[in-house]
């Protein structure tokens, strides 16, 4: 039994040291990157492809946890404090798990980390489990792909597609309260020198359907400190009188800031102006 033994040590030690053929793996890793407001969000996963099989209910099993691909479960990583379709989850990385049903999926959310797989999963672990629906679209997507879509200032989808089989939840970051913190710091509590930041607040408020009236103060307070106007600035300010239902005004500043673009050869201005006024006489 020793000879035996030491025989089989022997020869699992020759292969040990002989030279591995490389091959790629059917599951190859990927690796997404990417914003969304001001957090960075980082996915790790394994990309499986159908092959002729089937996915629903089978490659993914419905009812049963799954590793949200291949190999390694997948992992998922926010730089900041996030909301994934409204629930608050902490900075810091995540193993992503699914449990897959015809018409909806549970997401979830693991604090463990070191599993290979699904083996090893324990509901204890979860940080974070909710549902989604889950939608059967008539394309057909042959390779397992996580995506991002849909993008807003402080908000994007993540997206699930396999074969036809498609699941998404909606990631959010509080920006609001950062940025208003930023123009009550340089802007409200004193009185900047900063052109651009009046600008950018000013356009924030736009983009954000906040007091239009301060708004305006701002706006035109970039106008009144400029060496030269620029169009794109004139053209917020028309956007803004719009908004404050002060339209003749609002097409008098567009018809100037088209004036400026055209002077300036940009024609996406002289559309954006044109658009405003058509929008206005329209009504």
């Amino acid at each position: 039994m020793c000879r035996l033994y030491t025989g089989i040590l022997i020869l699992f030690s020759f292969f040990q040291v002989q030279a591995q053929i490389e091959v790629p793996p059917m599951s190859p890793l990927f690796q997404l990157k990417g914003t969304i407001g001001f957090s960075e969000v980082e996915v790790e996963y394994s990309r499986p492809s159908a092959r002729e099989r089937a996915v629903a209910g089978n490659l993914i099993p419905y009812g049963e946890v799954w590793r949200t691909g291949a190999n390694a479960s997948t992992k998922i990583s926010f730089s900041e404090d996030v909301l994934i379709e409204g629930n608050p989850v902490q900075a810091g990385k995540y193993a992503l798990y699914t449990i897959f049903r015809e018409d909806s999926a549970t997401i979830i959310l693991s604090k463990n980390l070191t599993w290979w797989g699904s083996l090893g999963y324990e509901e204890a672990d979860d940080y974070l489990r909710l549902k989604v629906k889950v939608k059967h679209p008539s394309s057909h997507y042959e390779t397992f792909t996580i995506s991002f879509s849909d993008f807003t200032r402080n908000s994007a989808n993540f997206n699930m597609k396999w074969e036809h089989t498609k699941a998404m939840f909606k990631i959010e970051s509080d920006i609001d309260s950062r940025i208003m913190q930023q123009i009550k710091d340089q802007i409200i509590d004193r009185d900047s020198d900063n052109m651009m930041a009046y600008f950018q607040a000013a356009n924030y408020y736009y983009d954000t359907n906040q007091d239009a009236a301060k708004a305006l103060v701002w706006i035109n307070k970039v106008i009144d400190n400029s060496e030269a106007e620029q169009y794109w600035v004139v053209h917020a300010k028309a956007k803004i009188l719009e908004r404050l239902g002060r339209d003749k005004e609002a097409i008098q500043v567009a018809q100037h800031s088209m004036s400026l673009a055209q002077t300036g050869g940009n024609p996406d201005y002289v559309r954006l102006n044109q658009g405003l006024i058509d929008r206005i006489m329209n009504r």
